[in-house]
């Protein structure tokens, strides 16, 4: 059964620009260590401080290898230590989400 992580973040509003350079990072790490990148998507109108992000996996299991492989990837742990250093998400929700099916 395929899962996708729907990661809703609350950014600071006046670092949105720097949640972009991070959003943009996870681009090439995220399928690199296994993940299915479905994206990340940006405010553009109305609220200005909500983005998110989508990622699909075949099984709960295959989650849970792509996170050890991006904990010990090199890129993987500049970016998060970037999100951690400029401190412009202020909070992070994942919900697991598996498609409805006939």
């Amino acid at each position: 059964m395929t899962i996708t992580v729907f990661i809703r973040y609350q950014l600071d509003p006046f670092k949105r620009d720097r949640f972009e350079e991070y959003a943009r990072n996870w681009l090439t790490i995220i399928p690199n260590c296994g993940g299915n990148l479905l994206g990340y998507w940006m405010p553009h109108e109305g609220t200005n401080n909500i983005a998110f992000g989508l990622i699909s996996f075949e099984s709960l299991a295959a989650y849970e290898s792509y996170r050890a492989r991006l904990r010990s990837d090199a890129d993987g742990k500049a970016n998060f230590q970037f999100a951690e250093g400029e401190r412009f998400i202020l909070a992070e929700e994942r919900t697991f989400l598996r498609p409805v099916e006939a």
